[in-house]
């Protein structure tokens, strides 16, 4: 999102649109990826798929209303990715997490129905309205509210968003925001890259990936905050 708008130079509108388009192929691959390193099992994100999904296509018919004001646009991602940044970098300072709280190592099966699909509702107003990854809510919630460990709730949020990518950039594509030039080897370098990231993530500690995503978070949200203040584009 961020090469695209700010590099790349997309108004904010298509930089979602095009950006949404391209994660479905990075979580398709990522998804397949971590489902073979048994980080995965899709069974008990079923809620959470089908409530995103539901989501997902309401917001994305509000995304024409929004795709209008630009400077708005930026400054929803930049908060969104902001608040979660914060989150992440404290879980990944040594001695800021109970000791045991990464330690388990499959679904936690007593969360409630209404849990995931409430989680999964709210993940898919993202990729909808913002056309940004789901991962910023579901990585958090699936780690911090269903306690899993990083590794298996990257891999889950994978998954969720894989269903909420395909809706949303269907949409988008219809609405007309969505650089296909722009898109097409972008989409081609993500299926390879996230099957690396997947195979990459197997080797580094729980608390180093959660530090390096609130690092990156940290800096993108700034860089989206700053275009709202200094006036689209």
């Amino acid at each position: 999102m961020p090469l695209l708008r700010f590099v790349v130079g997309l108004t904010p509108a298509r930089a979602a649109g095009t950006c949404v388009l391209a994660v479905f192929f990075t979580t398709l691959g990522g998804s397949y990826r971590h489902y073979r390193l048994g980080h995965l099992n899709v069974r008990y994100i079923v809620p959470v798929i089908l409530s995103g999904a539901a989501a997902t296509a309401i917001f994305s018919v509000a995304f024409v209303s929004l795709a209008s004001r630009g400077r708005w646009l930026d400054l929803g991602i930049g908060l969104v990715l902001s608040l979660v940044s914060v989150r992440m970098i404290v879980e990944g300072i040594p001695g800021l997490v109970a000791p045991g709280a990464d330690q388990h190592h499959e679904l936690v099966l007593r969360s409630s129905l209404l849990q995931k699909a409430t989680i999964g509702g709210a993940a898919g107003i993202l990729p909808g309205l913002l056309g940004i990854g789901t991962g910023v809510i579901l990585v958090p919630a699936f780690t911090f509210i269903l306690n899993l460990p990083i590794k298996i709730a990257i891999a889950s949020s994978l998954a969720s968003f894989c269903v909420n990518s395909f809706i949303s950039s269907s949409f988008k594509l219809v609405q007309g925001f969505i650089a296909l030039d722009v898109a097409l080897p972008i989409c081609a370098g993500t299926l390879l890259g996230s099957n690396v990231g997947a195979i990459l993530n197997k080797r580094f500690e729980s608390r180093t990936v959660k530090l390096l995503f609130g690092v990156v978070f940290s800096f993108v949200s700034l860089r989206f905050i700053l275009s709202f203040l200094q006036g689209y584009p």
